[in-house]
């Protein structure tokens, strides 16, 4: 009889026990497989770390007293190697609490003493095994929801910029030179379909930093020349605004020889542009500072630090201590999709810096974002 397309094939899991003991592993081997599990047996730790290279097991039995490499060793480089799914550890015992301790704060998830009974090592094992489903679970679905997110973002671009282009040429008069009524309809259609075109590309670099799919293409930044280049090409959008923009780096003065930072030069001017132009965005009078300082909380820090002051309405308390996240938009009326400032707090972690905020209602806010330079 053939099996139904709905029913799934039952999972077996797989156990791997390592005891330097050729009795214990077969004990428990015996007793394991009449609960129908698949088990492997290694004889010591080298051999273990060996068989997991080649095909990870669900669950790890694991004696701690064993010569050579002990239990306590085993655990420690299974946690340290990134590669390895999850794997549950179970370790065996003869010793008194302190060595459990031990065990547990390497990595460990159970333990379970010699001699070992029966039923308390099926309930053991039981509850890890559930333990590996769930993460496994979790873990498919974090993954299925990112390549939904690179797909969706994928196949939205390509329409978006083909429409993009299309009413490029109706507003150049490239298919006939369109009415003026026509002509405005183009233009808020033009911005419409930029914004969402700025969202799809901002959704799909913060999706390639959460995916760890983003290469960086690390090289020696002046730091404070490119803040010169972005705040040049931003000037026009003070300028409509009588907005003040200016750069006080004085406190470099006293520095020989340029600020390098090591980072990927067009990152780190999205995070600038992004900081820059929500100034400007945010405030309708007065000024937008630049402030380029070096660490000044600890000497011997090598520390870069990029101020951007301005005197808009300020962030509410509340919204502060969720404005680098994603999708969390803010409470004024003029806020975007909420990613702009999220991309910009992972492109600064993954530059090993930090970025904050400081801001008061009515008196403008600061963001300000810590680099390590080069010696």
């Amino acid at each position: 009889m053939s099996q139904s397309p709905l029913t799934r094939p039952t999972r077996v899991d797989r156990i791997l026990v390592v005891d330097d003991l050729p009795d214990n592993c077969f004990l428990i081997q015996t007793l394991l497989q009449q609960e129908g599990y698949h088990i492997d047996v290694a004889n010591n730790g080298s051999e273990a770390l060996s068989f997991m290279e080649i095909k990870p097991p669900d669950l790890l039995l694991l004696d701690v007293m064993m010569p050579g490499m002990d239990g306590y060793e085993v655990t420690r480089r299974i946690r340290q190697n990134t590669v390895l799914p999850f794997l549950p550890i179970l370790l065996i015992t003869a010793h008194d609490q302190p060595s459990v301790v031990r065990g547990l704060d390497i990595g460990a998830d159970d333990f379970i003493r010699k001699p070992v009974e029966f039923d308390e090592l099926v309930a053991r094992v039981r509850s890890l095994l559930r333990l590996k489903h769930s993460v496994d679970e979790r873990d498919m679905i974090a993954r299925q929801r990112e390549d939904f997110v690179s797909r969706l973002t994928h196949d939205l671009r390509t329409p978006l910029v083909a429409a993009d282009r299309m009413l490029t040429l109706f507003q150049q008069g490239a298919l006939g030179e369109p009415p003026p009524a026509m002509g405005e309809a183009i233009n808020t259609m033009i911005r419409s379909n930029q914004n969402l075109l700025t969202m799809v590309n901002l959704l799909l670099e913060v999706y390639r930093y959460e995916a760890g799919r983003k290469t960086l293409n690390f090289t020696s930044v002046n730091l404070p020349e490119l803040v010169e280049t972005v705040m040049a090409e931003l000037q026009p959008l003070a300028s409509e605004k009588n907005l003040s923009l200016t750069l006080d780096q004085s406190a470099l003065q006293e520095r020989q020889g340029s600020v390098t930072v090591m980072g990927d030069r067009i990152e780190l001017r999205r995070v600038i542009t992004n900081l820059l132009g929500n100034a400007l965005k945010f405030t309708d009078a007065g000024a937008i500072t630049v402030h380029l300082s070096m660490n000044s909380t600890n000497p011997t820090a090598t520390a870069i630090v990029l101020e951007i002051e301005d005197t808009g309405p300020g962030i509410p308390i509340a919204d502060q201590a969720k404005l680098f996240e994603s999708f969390i938009t803010g409470s004024h009326r003029r806020s975007g999709s909420g990613l702009g400032l999220h991309l910009s707090r992972q492109i600064v972690e993954a530059h090993h810096g930090q970025i904050t905020v400081k801001s008061e209602v009515g008196k403008g806010s600061v963001f300000t974002v810590c680099l390590p330079i080069q010696p």
